[in-house]
């Protein structure tokens, strides 16, 4: 499968915020926005004036990057929001927020996203009973989620349940004792907390 292998930190530069995609790291004073807060490359310093597309541009990219999707893979999930009811920029973070991979990382079962995304993968995620390897799977209301008994010794698993405790959202709960959530209710725009006007991503992909 296809999937960004550069430096993660460029990414949260070129976008000029945190998107937490070291886990802990980010926290700390070795992030690189912390020691350079503007974009890479020569001209990263240079004078920054966009137009209407390059303002839509960035607010894409500072969501496809910060779930981890490449461009293909978040185009399709913007087609899916077009077809369900109601607003299609709030479905597209309700859709990206239900994503298995996303669920385990707000749960606090994994330092990152791309961390939650190998957990999924290398089957230690069990939902409604069943394993599950796929990151991109729609959690829906009432599933439950749980790492396997086989795998609650992992390294991974045991290091982001002793790290400090995240706040997790109210549509979700964990038990950190037993390494097992479940879906309260479908998550709203109140719920997610990247900074992002989702208005214009629509416009930008209605062009």
């Amino acid at each position: 499968m296809a999937r960004y292998t550069g430096a993660k930190c460029r990414l949260c530069r070129r976008e000029g915020m945190k998107l937490f995609l070291k886990g802990e790291r980010c926290n700390t004073d070795k992030c690189a926005i912390e020691r350079r807060a503007y974009p890479p490359g020569e001209h990263g310093q240079g004078r920054t004036k966009r137009s209407d597309y390059g303002v839509q541009l960035r607010e894409k990219q500072k969501v496809r990057r910060t779930y981890g999707l490449l461009e293909n893979q978040f185009h399709n999930v913007f087609k899916k929001a077009e077809r369900m009811r109601g607003v299609t920029g709030e479905n597209l973070l309700q859709l990206l927020e239900r994503r298995l991979d996303n669920v385990i990382f707000r749960m606090g079962l994994s330092g990152s996203r791309s961390e939650a995304r190998q957990v999924v993968r290398h089957c230690h995620i069990v939902v409604n009973g069943h394993v599950v390897n796929i990151p991109s799977f729609i959690v829906k209301v009432n599933d439950e989620i749980t790492v396997r008994d086989t795998s609650k010794e992992h390294g991974r698993v045991v290091a982001s349940n002793e790290a400090p405790l995240r706040e997790v959202p109210a549509w979700l709960e964990i038990d950190r004792k037993d390494l097992k959530g479940k879906v309260l209710a479908l998550p709203g725009r109140e719920d997610v907390d990247l900074p992002v006007q989702e208005s214009l991503i629509v416009e930008l992909y209605s062009k």
